[in-house]
């Protein structure tokens, strides 16, 4: 796939373009990607992603406590994942954000990126204030000669499976669900840094701590995942801890990862953490040794949960 950072003349005649943030790239985004890579098949055209770093919101509105899912590096992995043929990272400023509706689409959709068919959701909105919606850019296709297409929502079970969902069931800890929105196991990237030692000396059970990138983490609890070590090009199973480590009156938060029949030491390497179920909530323990018997419950019951069909989740890697 081929990448453009910023606003340039694509060297292709026809395109079947798509316009939005994207973030996850979960189940409806591929939706609407598998859409174009087929408009674009049947056309002779080139499927071109249109997406914005930094997110609008965090331009706009400042103030909003929005968190991404991806980073903007796995975002473009991921549509690449696809079968995407060019995505185009327009960087977001405050500066683009005055650029009326139809001169975002005379502009830069025809004259920039050579647009035939614009693909867009039901609630795309475009242009200064988010004056333009589907009605205006059909209405814009019909004076400037493309086509226009607008996709439904996507629904499951029920729910509109929108970025805003895999954040929610995220924060509700609900790894399963938003693992279903996703296609995928959520992830999170992480430099191992030294914690207290406690995992090793008196709990005999070694973990990796680690300082995580993304900007959302899972629900404080204890998960089994599976662990990429880049550096070993391997994954290995294993349990997570997320909270306070209340048996030990922390109060910090914290990001600990015990990897099974592993040993090596990590300390200030890179690993991805990839979710795959919920184990349970944190709890305080009476004492260090009832804590320990819960840990050894809690890596059998990661066990279980990888020996079943339904934790073969693709993971990004």
């Amino acid at each position: 796939m081929q990448v453009i950072r910023g606003i340039e003349k694509l060297d292709t005649e026809n395109t079947v373009i798509t316009i939005g943030n994207f973030d996850g790239v979960h189940r409806g985004h591929q939706k609407i990607f598998d859409y174009i890579n087929r408009k674009a098949s049947q056309t002779n055209s080139k499927s071109v992603v249109i997406t914005f770093h930094p997110h609008p919101i965090k331009v706009l509105f400042k103030e909003h406590p929005l968190r991404l899912i991806t980073t903007t590096e796995d975002k473009l992995k991921l549509i690449e994942k696809c079968g995407v043929d060019i995505t185009v990272l327009i960087p977001f400023t405050t500066e683009f954000a005055q650029i009326e509706a139809e001169s975002f689409v005379r502009d830069i959709l025809i004259e920039k990126f050579n647009a035939k068919w614009v693909v867009v959701g039901y609630d795309y909105r475009f242009g200064k204030d988010r004056k333009g919606d589907r009605l205006l850019l059909k209405k814009l296709g019909l004076k400037y000669g493309f086509k226009v297409k607008v996709l439904k929502a996507y629904k499951r079970k029920g729910k509109i499976l929108s970025s805003t969902a895999v954040r929610n069931a995220l924060a509700d800890g609900n790894i399963r669900e938003a693992n279903i929105f996703l296609g995928r196991a959520y992830h999170i990237d992480g430099t191992v840094v030294k914690g207290a030692g406690r995992g090793s000396t008196i709990l005999g059970y070694p973990t990796a701590n680690i300082e995580p990138v993304q900007e959302i983490i899972p629900k404080e609890g204890v998960y089994a995942v599976k662990v990429t070590i880049p550096h070993l090009s391997a994954t290995f199973r294993g349990v997570a801890n997320i909270g306070k480590n209340p048996t030990f009156g922390n109060r910090m938060l914290s990001y600990e990862v015990h990897i099974l029949d592993f040993r090596e030491n990590l300390l200030e390497k890179t690993i991805r953490v990839h979710f795959i179920d919920r184990i349970r909530d944190e709890k305080k323990f009476s004492s260090p040794e009832e804590l320990k018997q819960q840990i050894a419950m809690d890596i059998q019951k990661a066990k279980n949960i990888f020996s079943k069909d339904r934790t073969r989740l693709f993971l990004l890697f």
